[in-house]
């Protein structure tokens, strides 16, 4: 009987650490290579660990390395002691704030922070600066204090915060609904040839590169995903454009921009880190090598945020300038554009 209550106040303290439902197009795999796919960082001697403990489970049954999984499974790996992500400490991050109220914060998030803990990344995220400059903020559906939306760790821009349990509430349902204003600026590879347009299809994790995300143009997987782009200048090899979300699912703009031929400038996820437009002169891979140090990371930057206030009822719409490092690297081209003779292109 004892025996009994012990597994019973063991099970009671097992806590979720990953979650992942296997997609309708993966083939029948071994669990132990599946999560090496899925989990970055990790060993397969690890994982085969883990499952000889009985902490990898599927549909709610421990499974051992050997077993195969198949779609819609829902695997997850349970511990006995609380994700790191799920400790948020007090961290003195500077934090740029171009607007703040009773209610809400809009900050100007710079390239290379983290927006909250994750895998790899326990400390030194924003969400770890919110903790030290303010208190009480409201705990998110993922306990992630004052977040309502989140852009990548190497795309700059806005972000609002909630301060208030209302205004939590008032502005996740807005970007549930589809009524927020969010405007991104990106750098693409390739000439975009239409001034205009829009990308429609479903976004969901790759089917073999579980760090990357897909579009399923079907529609029978992954979540809906619309996004409409302007070209605002063509620099030969490269077009900057702005983007307009009328969803917001997790790398839209990177894999949607990439699923109509135009992958982001230097988006080392998505292949953009390669030279992908141009001419095999020695000279330009060397001007493009240079661009990539000016800019370390995938040409995105969220410019434009706009939304109805919680208490005043009022349409805030906020801008912030686009970074030097992406300016530095447009000017660049622009100049390289200037020189192109008609036989390079």
């Amino acid at each position: 009987m004892n025996s009994f209550i012990d597994t019973q106040d063991l099970e009671e303290e097992l806590f979720e650490h990953h979650r992942f439902e296997v997609p309708k197009g993966q083939a029948m795999l071994r669990i132990d290579k599946y999560l090496m796919q899925v989990l970055p960082n990790t060993t397969r001697n690890k994982i085969q660990n883990a499952a000889s403990n009985g902490d990898v489970y599927v549909n709610d049954t421990p499974v051992k390395s050997n077993y195969k999984v198949k779609p819609f499974d829902i695997v997850k790996i349970l511990l006995a002691h609380p994700p790191y992500e799920n400790r948020i400490d007090p961290e003195n991050i500077p934090l740029e704030i171009v607007y703040e109220d009773d209610e809400l914060i809009v900050l100007n998030k710079p390239a290379g922070l983290v927006v909250h803990p994750g895998h790899g990344n326990y400390t030194g995220t924003l969400v770890n600066g919110l903790a030290f400059h303010f208190q009480n903020l409201p705990m998110n559906s993922s306990n992630r204090p004052g977040l309502v939306h989140r852009i990548d760790k190497n795309t700059s821009g806005l972000l609002v915060v909630a301060k208030t349990e209302y205004a939590m509430s008032f502005l996740a349902k807005q970007f549930e609904e589809k009524t927020t204003e969010r405007e991104y600026i990106a750098l693409v590879w390739g000439n975009v040839k239409e001034d205009s347009g829009t990308i429609t299809g479903n976004i969901a994790r790759h089917v073999k590169d579980r760090m990357q995300m897909a579009v399923f143009p079907d529609g029978d997987v992954g979540k809906h995903a619309v996004t409409h782009y302007k070209v605002l200048e063509r620099l030969g090899y490269v077009t900057l454009v702005s983007c307009k979300l009328e969803t917001g699912r997790t790398h839209q703009i990177r894999v949607h921009m990439k699923y109509i031929g135009h992958t982001l400038f230097n988006d080392e996820r998505y292949g953009g880190n390669l030279i992908l437009k141009g001419t095999t002169f020695t000279k330009y891979k060397q001007f493009v090598e240079n661009c990539f140090k000016i800019l370390p990371r995938q040409a995105l930057h969220a410019r434009t945020l706009g939304f109805l206030h919680p208490t005043t009822g009022a349409f805030l719409k906020f801008e912030c300038d686009i970074p030097n490092d992406m300016l530095e690297c447009i000017d660049k081209w622009r100049n390289y554009a200037k020189n192109i003779t008609v036989d390079e292109e």
